[in-house]
């Protein structure tokens, strides 16, 4: 007869029935809410409201230059505003605005303000002329200044 050997017999213990874990696992549900942060932040990006308006191009062509016929408004940093280099005050700009477009069948005007000006100055200047009757209002840009005055030939 064999004898059998059992190692480690003698150090059997009872154990503890198992602990399971009672908790939840979060991590799927913070996965879920991360996406849904993004796909909010992407569609708060698409939906932002604001005034939409039409600047014009920077060109650097022949058409930059000045033409006799085009009225030509510009608000100064000191808020002073002149019509074709004539000086006016904005309470009586939309009269003269007014005045000039009688006869015109073409009603738009250019107007150039100094970049340091609130745009809410500006803004003053454009419903002057919206009450006058002025279809367009252009706004000359920096850009079309300086191409403007390289077009313009030395003297």
């Amino acid at each position: 007869m064999a004898l059998h050997k059992h190692y480690g017999a003698d150090k059997v213990t009872q154990s503890e029935p198992p602990h399971f874990l009672n908790d939840m696992n979060v991590t799927p549900f913070i996965d879920v809410l991360l996406v849904l942060i993004v796909i909010f932040l992407a569609a708060l990006a698409n939906s932002q409201q604001g005034m939409d308006i039409n600047l014009p191009l920077e060109t650097r062509s022949q058409e930059a230059s000045a033409v006799s016929d085009q009225i030509v408004v510009e608000m100064a940093a000191n808020k002073s505003i002149s019509i074709n280099k004539q000086n006016v005050s904005l309470p009586e700009l939309e009269e003269r605005l007014r005045t000039l477009f009688d006869t015109r069948k073409e009603k738009k005007i250019f107007l150039i303000g100094d970049p340091s000006l609130p745009y809410g100055e500006i803004v003053q200047v454009i419903d002057a002329a919206k009450g006058a009757g002025v279809d367009m209002v252009g706004i000359v840009t920096e850009g079309m200044r300086k191409a403007a005055n390289a077009a313009q030939p030395s003297e």
